[in-house]
């Protein structure tokens, strides 16, 4: 699933609005509205991180939807995909 469509259901799951969402986290309400209808990218790392806290959710998450490395991984891209590709192939097809 997209960022958006991701994010939109972790919202209105929450119960909250998209209007009391946008001013939460400090955006406008129609570019986070283009975001969820996947309309724009998924935004900047520090509005997923935002949109995580707000709605209480694992950030992990979020950048995998946003098809995106957490910036806490960035920097070790090269220790990510060794690791990665070591515990691919121990485990079984």
């Amino acid at each position: 699933m997209a960022f958006g469509q991701w994010i939109r259901a972790e919202r209105e799951k929450a119960g909250i609005s998209l209007k009391d969402f946008a001013l939460s986290i400090g955006i406008s309400q129609a570019y986070w509205s283009r975001i969820e209808r996947g309309l724009e990218l998924a935004p900047k790392d520090s509005l997923i991180i935002a949109a995580c806290q707000r709605l209480e959710l694992a950030t992990d998450r979020a950048f995998i939807a946003a098809q995106r490395l957490p910036p806490d991984m960035q920097g070790d891209l090269e220790v990510a995909v060794s690791v990665y590709r070591e515990f691919k192939s121990r485990s079984p097809t």
